[in-house]
């Protein structure tokens, strides 16, 4: 069976480990009965081990119960960027495996509930576990919204990323991302109401900047550059600039110039939300020569790119080398 699965951004901002959005980066898993175990992955993660530890084969062996299978993946995810790769990955392996409830396996998996139920529900969502159950509700999305995506190309471990969070938070910091979190969630409904202050955060943002330090400059140049909100995916690297769809040129071109003023390479990626999760069967199958959106908005690699101009005006995972990281 094949199933493909989508990309997640958790967090949002203030949404800590219970807002993600599905976007428009694919996994595919494809898993057929053969006489031994082999595992063969393409694009994105291609270069981990292809054995019995990489998470495909992992999630697979555990859901048939054996090892008697040929898997082969297939990813536009980036790995240990942010972006959802081991929920994406787990949920596809597992509904190509055969699972019941590849949500349920997924979470498990990796951890994070949230991004897992992006990956197969699609969408806006609240997700968070209740009772040992992952309970999930679907939050309205404005249509005209688009997600410009700068992606270093530098790993960042999701269990570094957590290592630097606080044990535990004052009752002022809980309070402002809880309401920043409905700030944000409004603006994401409607994008008239959408404010750069819906993307504050206390919990996780701040801690976590001392990893990559580049961060604050980038964000900085998204908001600049027209970002109705700005805020990291996940735990990290990856940084998203929302806006709308007659403004995303812009957008993009001040991301790219933002990074390559950092002297990170990495790419820019205008994504859009996926609406549809978790795909079975032979519409489940991508193709890994080129997003047909990078035509003319596409990703490209920065680290040759010249730095801007001087300004004119002042503006406002893991340790195992198989696993792909968590992202929260």
């Amino acid at each position: 069976m094949r199933a493909r699965a989508p990309a997640s951004a958790a967090n949002l901002g203030p949404g800590f480990d219970a807002l993600a959005l599905a976007l428009d980066l694919y996994v595919e898993v494809e898993v057929v009965p053969a006489d031994h175990l082999s595992v063969r992955s393409e694009g994105e993660g291609a270069d981990l081990a292809d054995d019995a530890g990489h998470l495909a084969a992992r999630v697979a062996m555990d859901v048939v119960g054996h090892d008697r299978l040929a898997i082969t993946v297939r990813s536009e995810i980036p790995v240990a960027r942010g972006l959802g790769s081991s929920a994406a990955l787990a949920a596809a392996a597992a509904a190509a495996a055969g699972a019941a409830d590849p949500l349920a396996v997924a979470a498990r998996v990796d951890g994070h509930p949230e991004n897992a139920a992006a990956s197969v529900l699609g969408g806006l969502l609240v997700a968070t576990g209740v009772r040992g159950a992952v309970r999930t509700a679907p939050m309205p999305l404005d249509p005209s919204l688009v997600f410009v995506a700068v992606v270093p190309d530098r790993p960042l471990s999701t269990a570094r990323a957590r290592q630097v969070l606080p044990a535990t938070v004052s009752r002022a910091d809980a309070s402002f991302n809880l309401g920043r979190m409905g700030l944000m969630l409004a603006g994401l409904a409607d994008h008239r109401r959408l404010e750069r202050e819906a993307a504050e955060d206390r919990l996780h943002q701040d801690y976590r900047s001392p990893l990559f330090p580049e961060a604050p400059k980038i964000l900085s140049g998204l908001l600049e550059g027209g970002a109705l909100a700005a805020c990291w995916s996940g735990a990290g690297p990856t940084l998203l600039g929302i806006t709308t769809a007659d403004a995303v040129s812009g957008l993009k071109t001040a991301a790219e110039r933002v990074l390559a003023s950092t002297g990170l390479p990495g790419q820019v990626l205008v994504l859009h939300a996926d609406l549809r999760g978790l795909v079975t069967g032979e519409a489940a199958r991508i193709s890994l020569s080129g997003r047909s959106d990078q035509a003319d908005e596409g990703a490209r690699d920065l680290s040759a790119l010249p730095p801007p101009p001087p300004a004119t005006g002042t503006g406002g995972g893991s340790g195992d080398v198989f696993d792909f990281d968590t992202e929260g």
